[in-house]
């Protein structure tokens, strides 16, 4: 009883955590708390220059914003690429299995639904893409 609660509270938090939003930059009153902190620590500047050099962070930080606001993240990159001889090695395995399992008529229905499952693939570059047809 007590291992299906655990796992069931894992397999939760788990799933909490997949959906779990990428951490946001830190805002610009904290980032100009950090450059405050540094700046009393390594300058010593006199109130006048802390506040001005305080100033011209501010408007960096808020142009900065501006700007990254404008230019959302760019998307993940894509998987890597797989070989394809290596694909099609490991399709006819698993086909070959498959076919010592099924009847002739079952194999012919599975090779139908495979056909339907796989995606055709782009066309090379270099070639037209075919009319829309409506």
């Amino acid at each position: 009883m007590n291992t299906k609660l655990l796992l069931t509270v894992f397999t939760m938090l788990m799933a909490t955590a997949s959906f779990a939003q990428p951490p946001k930059p830190p805002s610009t009153a904290e980032r100009l708390k950090h450059v405050t902190e540094k700046l009393e620590k390594e300058l010593q500047l006199s109130a006048d220059k802390k506040q001005k050099v305080l100033n011209a962070y501010k408007d960096f930080f808020e142009a900065a914003e501006k700007l990254h606001g404008n230019n959302p993240p760019p998307p993940p990159p894509p998987p890597p690429p797989v070989d394809k001889e290596e694909m099609d090695k490991l399709l006819k395995e698993r086909d070959s299995k498959i076919k010592g399992i099924l009847n002739e008529e079952q194999f012919k229905k599975f090779q139908s639904v495979e056909a339907k499952k796989r995606h055709p693939a782009p066309p090379p570059h270099d070639m037209p893409l075919p009319p829309q047809q409506l």
